[in-house]
């Protein structure tokens, strides 16, 4: 796996790898994948490769299911540059040289539970390893958008804030500057309600109701800042939708 990993290599500084163990119909199989990417990164299309492996025995309509499912909350909810390429591929196989389960057909049958966990697990571990490498990083920022009109919507909206140059320059200089976090909301195009806005860095509320909270101290959200792991939360106040995204 560690050859692998380096063959596949281009401007990574480190190779990707991840390895789950599941619980598949009561058998123990494992889940290992490698992975590159560092640049141009803004699943789909990117340069990044991504090769998952699993020692179970499932046929190749199940594994399809299960990959689309899980790619959506991993691969396809990071972004380096906001910049694609032509090459990203994510491939899903299934050796069956493991223990003997009993088949599956069905990707909702629920002995595919722990399995389906699992899968997702190692594809967002990997697709956090390409953030985290991407090139001329210093931070690691996870977006996270509640409140939207879909989970499409929201997930529009954080894409629109990880990717905004403006935003970027702020986390990079260390700035607490929230309020190019609203422009990036707005910027989105998706329904939100400015009397409704509530942010969040780092745990600390910003904004609540569309409004500063009258004890707001900007102290704790500067020195969040100073960090390596950036977390900003966002609600937008129309429904229910939610997503998260990471970016760097």
């Amino acid at each position: 796996w560690q050859a692998s990993a380096e063959a596949i290599m281009t401007t990574d500084t480190f190779p990707k790898g991840a390895s789950r163990k599941a619980d598949i119909g009561g058998i123990d199989v494992t889940i290992n994948g490698i992975a590159k990417g560092s640049g141009m990164i803004q699943p789909n299309m990117a340069t990044m490769l991504a090769f998952i492996f699993t020692d179970a025995l499932l046929p190749a309509d199940v594994l399809q299911a299960l990959l689309a499912e899980s790619v959506e909350t991993s691969f396809n909810a990071i972004t380096i540059d906001s910049d694609t390429s032509t090459s990203d591929t994510v491939l899903l196989f299934a050796t069956g040289a493991g223990a003997a389960h009993r088949p599956f057909t069905d990707p909702d049958d629920a002995g595919l539970n722990d399995f389906r966990d699992k899968l997702s697990q190692v594809m967002t571990d990997l697709a956090h390893q390409v953030v985290r490498d991407g090139e001329g990083t210093s931070k690691f920022i996870t977006v996270s958008v509640g409140g939207a009109e879909t989970d499409a919507a929201a997930k529009a909206i954080a894409f629109s804030i990880a990717n905004s140059p403006l935003v970027k320059t702020a986390i990079a200089g260390e700035d607490a500057n929230w309020g190019r976090i609203v422009m990036a909301v707005g910027k989105a195009g998706e329904k939100a309600d400015r009397d409704k806005l509530a942010i969040k860095i780092g745990g600390v509320t910003i904004t609540d109701g569309g409004q500063v909270i009258p004890d707001y101290d900007e102290t704790p959200v500067a020195e969040h800042m100073k960090g390596s792991d950036i977390d900003i939360r966002v609600d937008v106040g129309i429904a229910s939708g939610e997503a998260t995204v990471w970016t760097c």
